[in-house]
């Protein structure tokens, strides 16, 4: 992204922006396991959308705001990790910078899976339409997973996110491109059924223990679908001009995470009311649609598109945190060679970042040939870093910067959400690994 004076130009790149990183994650045709796995939790879709935007709010104060009141220094806080170490100590600085790589590597592989399935599915789509809806074609997901990495090689070498302009728009139009398409399917297979399947009782499971562990890896999901909060301050942080600039930023969340989470729940809706208990994992590849195979294949692409910009916005803000502080004379570390290729623009490599980035998408990809597994791996994920990344840190930062009291009114309240958020993340964590393990060991 780039450095706005314009402030509805600002708004608008914002916007986009933060709808990409939000809606990647997470990908809201895809997930529908929501509905599909148990019609009870249609609302906590909804309540972990305004969790995440109340929580994502809070984040992007901390960072105008200085250290830890306004009144007692000039700190500008960078990034998340910065922010939790103005106003909570270096200590939970170290235990949020865990949290932080686990998960910018956890989104690498769960990008580097989704792509690498969708990949497969215009195969697949393009092999039921010749062959019949019956015909036994089969693709592995080894080779599309090392394609995508190939490529993510070369567009790890991007600096920062000053230079994302062209992948942000284009992650954003593929997103709300294959959204549309996938909302479009469910509407037309509803009207085309005659009926609404599914029931208020959700998926029929063949056990009261496999009911749970499948809403408990929903849950895992739709966490997973809410972490976007982590690099807003990255994003803040490339804002030029006013001081309002946290108000400015708090519009463009706030508008993005409602727009996405529209998009999750009617996706989400019209997918269980499509296909009922046999609605797929994921819409557009577990081929509850056949036809028309070009539309399926054409929202297959918008995904791939959307991901390749995606996956670097998460690890792009890990790769600042290998720097070379320590040693300012390195050339290895800081020096910036131009490189000029025929029928290309030149560019400036640096060969730390060349050794790091490429170990980075190298590590990714070999963890998501290890366990290519679509939902399970998210639910984990999701489960993982909700409760320490979305809720913990963010609650009590803002407990610091609005110095309030333990025992009062609103500490009580806090503390009662935060108990409440940490239990349904430990339901979901738990459920999650049970799929995980017994997809493996299938």
């Amino acid at each position: 992204m780039v450095e706005f004076d314009d402030k509805d130009k600002l708004s608008d790149a914002l916007l986009r922006d933060v709808e990409s990183s939000s809606s990647d994650s997470h990908a809201s045709v895809k997930r529908t396991v929501l509905l599909e796995k148990d019609w009870i939790f249609r609302g906590d879709r909804l309540r972990s959308a305004v969790i995440g935007m109340e929580c994502g709010s809070v984040g992007v104060d901390c960072r105008p705001s200085q250290y830890p009141y306004p009144e007692d220094g000039h700190i500008r806080n960078k990034s998340y990790a910065e922010a939790v170490g103005s106003y909570l100590g270096k200590k939970c600085m170290w235990v949020i910078g865990i949290f932080l790589h686990e998960s910018y590597f956890g989104f690498g592989i769960a990008y580097t899976i989704t792509s690498a399935v969708s990949m497969r599915a215009i195969l697949l789509s393009n092999c039921y339409h010749k062959e019949g809806h019956d015909a036994p074609c089969e693709y592995g997901d080894s080779l599309f997973i090392l394609l995508f990495g190939a490529v993510q090689l070369v567009f790890s070498q991007i600096p920062d996110f000053h230079n994302m302009e062209a992948l942000s728009i284009m992650a954003a139009v593929m997103s709300f491109a294959y959204t549309f398409i996938g909302l479009g399917l469910g509407v037309a297979k509803v009207i085309g059924n005659g009926q609404i399947k599914g029931d208020i009782h959700g998926v029929t499971a063949s056990s009261a223990i496999q009911k749970l562990w499948l809403s408990s890896q929903a849950f895992g999901d739709i966490a997973f679908s809410f972490n976007y909060n982590i690099i807003l301050l990255n994003i803040q942080d490339t804002l030029k001009g006013p001081l309002a600039e946290n108000k400015t930023m708090k519009k463009a969340s706030s508008s993005a995470i409602l727009i996405t989470s529209f998009f999750f729940l009617t996706c989400g809706c019209f997918g269980y009311a499509a296909f009922g208990d046999e609605a797929p994992g994921n819409l557009l590849t577990g081929f509850g649609f056949y036809e028309p195979y070009w539309l399926v294949d054409l929202a297959n692409v918008c995904i791939v598109l959307h991901l390749v910009g995606g996956y670097q916005v998460y690890p792009i803000s890990e790769f600042p945190l290998v720097g070379g502080k320590e040693v300012p004379d390195s050339g290895f570390v800081h020096m910036e060679y131009t490189v000029k290729l025929p029928l290309v623009p030149s560019f400036k490599l640096n060969l730390l970042r060349l050794c790091f980035r490429s170990v980075y998408v190298a590590a990714t990809t070999g963890l998501a040939l290890l366990f290519p597994y679509f939902n399970q791996v998210l639910g984990v994920l999701g489960a993982l870093n909700f409760w320490p990344l979305v809720i913990y840190f963010p609650v009590e930062m803002y407990l610091v910067q609005n110095r309030v009291r333990a025992w009062t009114g609103i500490w009580i309240l806090l503390q009662a959400f935060k108990i409440f958020c940490l239990l349904c993340t430990i339901f979901a964590f738990i459920g999650s690994v049970e799929g995980l393990i017994s997809n493996k060991l299938k």
